[in-house]
């Protein structure tokens, strides 16, 4: 009998990721995880998918493999193992070959690579440590306390923790001679490589520039490929997120922003890239192309062809497509795509054929098959058709509410079951950012939620990005202003409806949907209970703490503080206070139920005991849960433990205050 989705599935599903299509467009090599449901080990293989026949094997076997490439003469893939001491290594196999052969032994891990045109070398980004032992003396004293020393504002990163004046830099390996050598170096990172068509130069995103330390920008630079000086392209540009070349190779291609302080995770645009011109941006914000989250993500592929033109991931109003823009004008049109979340694209030799791998909304992610010519799309793989079929996933409607001259996009999930003669709890879920958005996808806190019987929310307020610049734009400098009351104006609108029970409404957000769901319950009692995870509490503390309380709260927030001491402290620091949820904690009324991992470096876990501290001291009714070693990202990617019982907690709170327990 068909059943709820439960928090166990953290341990029932399993996860796709990192799709790399064979020259020849015949096969398809991708990393496959999961959990086991007894001991709670994750791991990950490399598997390999015959794109005829839909048959998957196994092509490696060892336990945390993950990010196939193939060479570009197709006989060999390329894949990270992490070792022993839990770095990830570079290995090379054959399909239906010999056992993987190790290539690197770096000290600080690999976390990305790119093959040569000749399929004879490799660039590898790494991890590069001036503090890493160099001698078994130093490797003796290193068990012993050690001081760690602070001489930059960016000396830690969520996830990747303690980052002192560690850097990541390019290094070349030589499959057939052995050698291996470092490219770059310095005070900086640089990453995403890209080999020129004809193998004689590298372009790779660096963050050198002298303002690195206040602000997470980036720069598009090349350099001959055995090395040298390298030479920045992408003068104008305030920031970088992905590129490639020219079939040529005269040109760049790069997703980049002119605004500055901008990030192009949050929106960027398409320029062509020249050295001695000026960037030439070809595209508008009518849709935002896809790029690699943090410093050691991976971008997915962007192509720039003879024939089809520039093909690459685009996202609009919460939908994913694939897409192929004229290089001249910049027209932009999808091939395939929509309805769907999409992460990754992987492209053959003639880019006659794609892999994309992509999440709906009754489906975690899958493989997906694309025909570049005649936008033909079907599912490539099916890891979890049979749990699926046995707990089936809430329903998607949508709609919008105007507010002021804006569409706020909602997403309403259903239970399976659902009747419209009936009567529901309602829970709104507020996304991060502020400029992330709700997509057309499998949301495990909102699939637990629904299918236990809660009718949810998910509205897009101004600052989703995905929706145009001047949407996303609107939410800085005013946070808990026009975008609370979107979010209110969507509540108001679904609350209204006969099936929604207003007297039990609930609110769960995490990040800056922490921040909000902790703002509106200092200025509304609508709320029977509250999950706030993770959140923003106090500006003024989290611009001191956080990794990214420079960088991002100056361009967030409204301003310097250096630049506020200089024209008055005092009053950037009660307008910090103003827009501050623990202004309002006298205010609360609804119980909290607050979730925060212990390593958390993007909201400090401080922010949550600022928070419980207060509300504790008035007498409200709150919880505080602490997720030991969690980082900000652990709900997605952290122990499977935690991360289910992040889901069994925020169930339970809402079962309790909302009758449904």
């Amino acid at each position: 009998m068909p059943g709820a989705i439960q928090p166990d599935l953290v341990r029932r599903l399993k996860t796709v990721a990192d799709p790399a299509i064979s020259p020849d467009g015949s096969k398809a090599a991708y990393t496959l995880s999961q959990v086991d449901p007894e001991n709670w080990e994750s791991s990950s293989r490399i598997m390999l998918l015959d794109l005829e026949t839909g048959d998957a094997v196994e092509l490696t076997a060892g336990s945390k493999d993950s990010g196939p490439r193939f060479s570009p003469d197709g006989n060999t893939v390329g894949f990270l193992r992490t070792d022993d001491k839990d770095r990830k290594q570079l290995w090379t196999v054959t399909p239906g070959g010999e056992e993987p052969a190790q290539i690197t032994e770096s000290a600080g891990g690999v976390v990305d690579f790119v093959w040569s045109p000749d399929s004879r070398q490799v660039v590898f980004c790494a991890d590069v440590s001036p503090d890493a032992p160099t001698s078994s003396d130093e490797e003796a004293d290193s068990k012993l306390p050690q001081v760690k020393e602070v001489r930059r504002i960016r000396f830690r990163y969520d996830t990747l923790g303690w980052r002192g004046d560690s850097h990541f830099h390019l290094f070349l390996a030589d499959l057939e001679t052995g050698e291996q050598r470092q490219l770059t170096d310095g005070d900086w990172d640089d990453g995403a490589p890209a080999w020129s068509p004809d193998g004689r130069r590298i372009a790779f995103i660096s963050g050198r520039r002298d303002d690195r330390d206040q602000k997470a920008q980036t720069e598009a630079y090349v350099m001959p490929a055995e090395g040298g000086e390298p030479e920045l392209w992408s003068q104008g540009l305030s920031s970088v997120g992905a590129l490639a070349w020219e079939p040529d190779g005269q040109r760049l291609l790069v997703v980049g922003s002119e605004a500055p302080g901008f990030l192009v995770s949050w929106q960027g645009w398409l320029y062509i890239l020249e050295p001695g011109r000026e960037p030439a941006r070809i595209t508008d914000d009518s849709f935002r192309p896809v790029v690699a989250f943090g410093p050691t993500g991976r971008p997915p592929e962007m192509r720039w062809s003879k024939d089809n033109g520039i093909l690459l991931l685009g996202d609009v109003e919460g939908e994913s497509f694939l897409y192929r823009v004229n290089p001249v004008d910049g027209t932009a049109k999808p091939v395939a795509g929509g309805g769907q979340s999409s992460s990754d694209l992987s492209l053959d030799s003639q880019a006659r054929r794609g892999i994309v791998v992509s999440s709906m909304p009754q489906s975690p992610a899958d493989l997906h098959v694309v025909g570049m010519k005649d936008g033909s799309s079907r599912q490539g793989t099916g890891h979890n058709r049979e749990y699926l079929a046995e707990h089936p996933p809430a329903r998607m409607e949508k709609f919008s509410v105007n507010r002021r001259g804006w569409d706020i996009e909602c997403r309403l999930f259903l239970p399976p079951d659902f009747d419209p003669a009936g009567s529901y709890p309602m829970v709104l879920d507020i996304h991060g950012g502020p400029n992330g958005a709700f997509y057309d996808s499998f949301t495990p806190w909102q699939q637990v939620l629904a299918t236990a019987g809660y009718v949810v929310l998910a509205a897009n307020p101004r600052g989703s990005s995905t929706y145009g610049d001047d949407f996303m734009m609107a939410v800085l400098g005013d946070w808990g202003g026009e975008d609370y009351l979107d979010l209110m104006a969507a509540v108001e609108e679904t609350a209204a409806r006969p099936y929604v029970d207003e007297t039990r409404l609930g609110v769960h957000g995490y990040s800056y949907g922490g921040y909000m769901t902790s703002w509106i319950i200092g200025h509304t009692n609508r709320f029977k209970a509250a999950v706030v995870g993770a959140p923003c509490i106090n500006l003024h503390s989290m611009y001191g703490t956080s990794d990214i309380g420079v960088s991002f709260g100056e361009i967030q927030w409204g301003g310097s503080i250096a630049e506020a001491v200089e024209e008055g402290y005092e009053q950037m620091a009660l307008k910090m206070l103003e827009r501050s949820p623990i202004a309002y904690v006298n205010r609360v009324e609804t119980p909290v139920l607050l979730l925060h991992g212990e390593a958390d470096a993007r909201c400090p876990i401080s922010q949550s005991e600022e928070y419980f501290t207060m509300l504790k001291r008035l007498g409200k009714e709150v919880e505080m849960v602490r997720f030991p070693d969690c980082s900000h990202l652990f709900p997605r990617m952290g122990h499977p433990k935690m991360r289910e019982e992040y889901l069994e907690r925020t169930l339970g709170w809402f079962n309790s205050r909302l009758g449904k327990g």
